[in-house]
């Protein structure tokens, strides 16, 4: 009580508003991190399911891919981590229906707190979890044959921009959560879509093998931008005929950065609404 007599007496300037968000915003985070510790099972989507991937493709695929200087291990990895960060909205698409049908939403808009700091906690957490994982794949792709050979700087930026695509994917699943009724549906609504995001793409083959029509949804699949880009900053480019000619992969980080900033300009907005209209029911 003490809180709330405390925010609805203080003056609403500026400075004390962020410093609300911030303090709420890390607080919702924690709340998340904390469930870790006694549910670890919830980071299998981030460490254990690529670890799959890699290891399947790896050693079981990766002796019958053929690509352009024939170091398929090395062509992989950048795609696992992309579709890592592409998973990751369904994380919080399941943690926002979960919250939702279990009435903690409601005991949230009971509460003297800042409503943006719910998503942004989720969205928060759900990066933080994706940082985790980033690491385990990394060890992983280490371990199968993988390298970053052009330097720390260069894979740093690979790795940055992974974490802002991430972060925009975060905020598809935060809408489209908001949508859904129960956890299964957000479970089957992310395999639906994010399986063929994640495949129709340059993340596993090289594009050139796919029928013209499909090879043109692949070629401009965001997807497909960010692998590049990674692949670029890590020094694990190839040679396809699609790369000078396409202009996502032609200028892979460009356009990387440049879906990104609209995911995040589109979907940010829309979850803040939709989030605002379920508040005020």
């Amino acid at each position: 009580m003490g809180a709330a007599v405390a925010r609805r007496e203080s003056p609403r300037s500026p400075l004390t508003q962020l410093r609300w968000v911030v303090q709420d915003s890390w607080t919702v985070a924690r709340r998340h991190l904390l469930h870790i510790r006694y549910m670890p099972e919830k980071l299998a989507d981030v460490t254990i399911q690529p670890l799959i991937f890699v290891f399947m493709f790896a050693y079981i695929f990766g002796s019958a891919i053929v690509v352009p200087g024939g170091h398929y291990r090395d062509f992989l990895m950048p795609g696992i981590f992309t579709q890592s960060m592409a998973f990751a909205s369904m994380s919080i698409m399941v943690g926002i229906v979960n919250d939702m049908s279990k009435g903690v939403m409601d005991r949230f808009r009971s509460l003297p707190m800042s409503r943006a700091a719910v998503l942004i906690g989720h969205t928060g957490a759900n990066l933080i979890e994706s940082v985790l994982g980033l690491i385990v794949m990394t060890g992983s792709g280490l371990v199968v044959g993988w390298r970053a050979d052009l330097g720390l700087w260069p894979t740093l930026a690979g790795f940055g921009v992974l974490l802002l695509f991430g972060f925009a994917m975060t905020w598809i699943g935060a809408f489209v959560g908001l949508f859904l009724r129960s956890v299964e549906a957000a479970q089957g609504f992310g395999m639906v879509v994010m399986f063929p995001l994640t495949f129709v793409a340059n993340t596993f083959v090289p594009t050139q093998g796919m029928p013209a029509w499909l090879r043109v949804i692949a070629n401009w699949n965001p997807t497909s931008a960010v692998v590049a880009a990674c692949r670029q900053l890590f020094g694990n480019s190839i040679s396809t005929p699609q790369a000078s000619t396409v202009w996502p992969l032609a200028h892979p980080v460009i356009a990387a950065l440049i879906w990104c900033g609209v995911l995040i300009a589109v979907f940010l907005p829309l979850a803040v609404w939709r989030f605002r209209w379920a508040m005020s029911r």
